[in-house]
């Protein structure tokens, strides 16, 4: 798909004091992937971002050097910009060109100019910004939005002025670790577990021209069984909608639900991983003003009894062994930000090839592409809500029932449930996901019960893991224990499904790979790619004894080196594998086998 450069796009603000004109360069003394190489002003982040609801010839990236200044929080805008900030790389970030710290006191401001068609709709899109975002076009306020794990988008043809450049301008404020906005893992002094804070804009920003009616987006839920696709179209304006998959058509009203059949649907699962062609489009006045393509797939996940009486996770009415690795999602060039798709892309496809077949997303939400890739390539997805804070505020038992739910402020319980509810409704088309996530470890764990009802009535097609690693309470439908290292369950509940959430994290720290050249750590840790393997085999081997007795589904720590700690399967900067890559898929795929 041909992008659209911009004209004048690197030109700074005739209101303001222009910053120099230093050339772009990553900032010096971090470890970088070999992605990082490829990354430069005109070559950054172009590939379309929504591969779920595709525009042929309708879009323009808007990434690339901006303006930036960081100014105390309560200031107007900046005089004078401190420099250029590559988009979409957050400021703390190596490839944004910047490396500093914002903190809660204070503002981070972008500003950049584009050009665009005049006469047309103009939707401005912002994939995630953490944490509140601001935006003007050409002076005149576009919008807002809370939230830095979701999308969203703003009409700003009213704005518009002409044909020539328009001026964007953006105020980002970040409190981070301030108890009140959801923040997965960042903290403002990183250590041990916890990494460096992520603030502006991480995801690509990015304009489409469409007409004046369009297609807004859609949701589908697929049964097998009656080989049926259920599809809600939801528009700005226009007399029908036009749906089509499997050859077949179907018309529709806008927002009204149509049901397409689909005969003799051919199911989504690990090993074949089906998608069909989804092909949407708008009528106004007896003509086609609107096309979309999307994607769909027929996939089920239940729970199902074993000969035993043990609870299992089946995919399609056929029990499997869930069996993958925590996945954190940082870079150390982008932190937040993978340096390009291809990079986002190799996390997934590497996984697959190490023989797993899931994979927990932990405590943070990707671009949409990172899902895209998972349906691509048949990869089960354990789906967290990113933590507002950690287990401070209430006490965490890991081992049973005497844990407590935090007294959440109205609003930390607020934002947590628009958030939550925001993440789920922009991830819910994609099959590969089978398991929210709403808890973990008890970290801003509160009125679990309220959230696994929330997360049910959000979408009522997936499995949910209340509390994944302590705090039960008989909710959900998942049993969640996690032990360190080795594979451990040993507390039960029959009417669960049991699964082991977290173990493993053998520590294995490589020299020139690492994020400091000391003080590193794993929950154990060796010092070569063999000792890890024989230490690996032999949890693999504990952990089948657990599968034998009723665990459904486990979870590794973890896919790569995430800052000090050592304990992933690759490097931080992704340049090596710790262990023999054949043997290594041997053992996994033997795990999951050994669920009978």
């Amino acid at each position: 798909m041909k992008r659209i450069l911009m004209a004048g796009a690197l030109a700074a603000s005739l209101l303001l004091a222009s910053c120099s004109e230093e050339p772009w360069k990553p900032v010096e003394g971090r470890i970088m992937t070999r992605w990082a190489a490829s990354v430069s002003p005109d070559n950054v982040w172009i590939s379309y971002p929504r591969p779920s609801m595709v525009r042929e010839g309708r879009w323009q990236s808007l990434n690339g050097l901006w303006n930036y200044a960081i100014v105390p929080a309560g200031q107007d805008r900046p005089r004078r910009w401190d420099g250029r900030i590559l988009v979409p790389f957050a400021a703390e970030s190596a490839l944004s060109g910047v490396g500093k710290t914002v903190g809660e006191e204070n503002a981070l401001w972008y500003e950049t100019t584009f050009t665009c068609r005049p006469g047309e709709r103009q939707l401005l899109h912002f994939d995630a910004v953490d944490w509140s975002a601001e935006v003007w076009v050409n002076g005149q306020k576009a919008g807002s939005h809370t939230g830095g794990y979701t999308r969203f988008s703003l009409d700003i043809t009213p704005f518009i002025k002409g044909s020539g450049k328009q001026t964007l301008t953006v105020k980002v404020l970040d409190g981070t670790d301030n108890e009140r906005q959801p923040r997965g893992k960042q903290v403002s002094k990183p250590e041990g577990i916890w990494y460096t804070a992520v603030t502006g804009i991480w995801q690509t920003v990015w304009l489409e021209n469409l007409p004046e009616h369009y297609i807004k987006g859609y949701q589908y839920t697929a049964d097998r069984a009656a080989g049926t696709l259920t599809v809600t179209v939801d528009t700005e304006g226009g007399d029908a909608v036009i749906i089509e998959a499997d050859g077949t058509r179907i018309e529709a009203r806008p927002g009204e639900t149509a049901v397409l059949p689909v005969y003799n649907p051919n199911p989504w699962r690990p090993r074949q991983p089906y998608l069909y062609d989804l092909n949407l489009y708008l009528r106004d006045g007896g003509a086609v003003v609107d096309t979309v393509r999307g994607y769909a797939a027929f996939r089920d996940i239940s729970v199902v009894r074993d000969s035993r009486g043990n609870k299992r996770m089946a995919v399609n009415g056929v029990p499997v062994f869930q069996f993958g690795p925590l996945d954190q999602g940082w870079w150390p060039d982008g932190l937040y930000t993978a340096p390009s798709d291809a990079a986002l892309q190799y996390d997934v496809q590497k996984t697959k090839d190490l023989g797993y077949n899931m994979i927990r997303k932990h405590i943070k939400v990707e671009p949409e592409r990172w899902y895209f890739w998972c349906d691509v390539n048949g990869i089960l997805v354990w789906q967290d809500m990113p933590s507002i804070t950690d287990s401070r505020n209430n006490r965490w038992d890991p081992r049973g029932y005497e844990g407590t739910d935090w007294d959440a402020p109205q609003e930390v319980r607020d934002t947590y449930y628009k958030e939550w509810g925001e993440i789920i409704a922009q991830l819910k088309n994609h099959p590969s996901i089978v398991v929210w996530v709403p808890y973990n470890e008890g970290w801003g764990q509160f009125e679990t019960e309220k959230a696994v009802d929330f997360t049910r009535a959000q979408d009522p097609t997936r499995l949910v893991n209340a509390a994944s690693g302590g705090n039960f309470c008989h909710a959900g439908d998942i049993f969640d224990l996690h032990n360190y290292p080795q594979p451990d369950m040993p507390l039960w509940e029959k009417e669960s499904v049991n699964v082991l959430g977290e173990y493993g994290g053998i520590g294995c720290p490589v020299e020139g790979h690492l994020w400091q050249p000391d003080k590193n750590w794993g929950y154990i840790e060796h010092q070569n790619g063999e000792e890890v393997l024989q230490q690996y085999r032999t949890y693999a081997d504990m952990l089948k004894e657990w599968i034998a007795r009723g665990c459904a589904a486990a979870v590794y720590t973890q896919t790569t080196d995430v800052e000090i700690e050592v304990n992933g399967l690759m490097t931080y900067d992704r340049a090596l594998v710790k262990m023999n890559e054949d043997s290594l898929a041997a053992i996994n795929r033997g795990v999951i086998a050994a669920m009978r």
